[in-house]
């Protein structure tokens, strides 16, 4: 196969992409965007499967990406020129097929058009877990909120209506929101390793206060599971929630009215955290969208 030119290009159904390091991904399905693109997060999900990629499935083309597809490459011992064609696809096995939008999903499936389906349920606010290619409980469910989300029948199974509505933009704040304190930021909203972020982290001494992005009424002010820890939800107007964990003291009460800059608590390491910091989230009507674009 003749080698493309190492000029960027979008790539859409039956189109191609080319790659840093002169990786070419061939007859990918997705959208190129600066939060990476669901087809560069499929190819890296089979080849974390194969154990050659070690990276996070950012979808963010990159050397590590093109390393890994040479040395798939090697050892399904096809031509070593970091072109992701058919056959070295086809090392993939059941993850590298078949391609987006060609198969209705549901429970139980494995495959390419999986890892995407999971790549674009995540980055439009409904993470599942990890990015394995498999549509097991947790990106069924996924499913089954972002169809209720949408206004979808809601049956867990993926198909053209599903597919359609995963194609327009992610979720954006319709208010804009002040920071929940002063400080650098740490982890953003997006991929880490194999699973997604859902928020963004500012890394704080423990005990700073920590305030309301905006004006509204406590819904939770108690320990929550799942890795939280002591957490506040502030429901705000227009369907956005704020969170707020892994603080070390709870300063508000549920039902409670609180101001813009009101302090809600400390921060602290409470539930799973390796170091005390803010774990911060803003929900639009259960769709986790990145605070950055809401923080004045």
């Amino acid at each position: 196969m003749r080698r493309r030119s190492t000029r960027p290009v979008l790539s859409r159904l039956g189109a191609s992409v080319t790659l840093a390091a002169g990786l070419t991904v061939v007859g990918l399905a997705g959208s190129a965007t600066a939060a990476g693109d669901p087809a560069v997060a499929a190819l890296q999900i089979g080849l974390h499967a194969r154990r050659v990629y070690h990276g996070s499935i950012d979808g963010i083309p990159g050397p590590q990406t093109a390393s890994a597809v040479r040395q798939l490459e090697r050892k399904a011992r096809v031509p070593v020129d970091g072109v992701a064609d058919k056959r070295t696809r086809s090392a993939l096995g059941r993850l590298g097929r078949p391609g987006f939008g060609t198969r209705i999903l549901a429970f139980d499936d494995v495959g390419w058009d999986v890892s995407v389906l999971q790549f674009l349920l995540a980055r439009h606010g409904f993470p599942l877990g990890v990015f394995d290619g498999r549509l097991g409980v947790h990106t069924e469910d996924a499913i089954r909120r972002y169809q209720r989300w949408s206004g979808l029948p809601v049956d867990g199974v993926a198909g053209p209506a599903t597919f359609a509505a995963l194609r327009s933009p992610p979720p954006a704040s319709p208010i804009l929101l002040s920071p929940p304190l002063d400080g650098p930021l740490g982890d953003r909203f997006g991929p880490r390793g194999r699973r997604f972020h859902a928020g963004v982290d500012f890394p704080a001494a423990r005990r700073t206060p920590v305030v309301a992005a905006e004006a509204g009424h406590v819904v939770w002010a108690r320990r929550r599971r799942g890795g939280w820890g002591l957490l506040v939800t502030v429901a705000h107007s227009n369907g956005v929630r704020t969170m707020y964990a892994h603080l070390s003291r709870i300063d508000v009460r549920i039902g409670e009215r609180v101001d813009a800059g009101a302090r809600l608590g400390l921060v602290g390491a409470t539930g799973r955290a390796s170091g005390p910091h803010l774990h911060f989230e803003v929900r639009l009507r259960g769709a986790a969208i990145d605070p950055l674009t809401a923080l004045r």
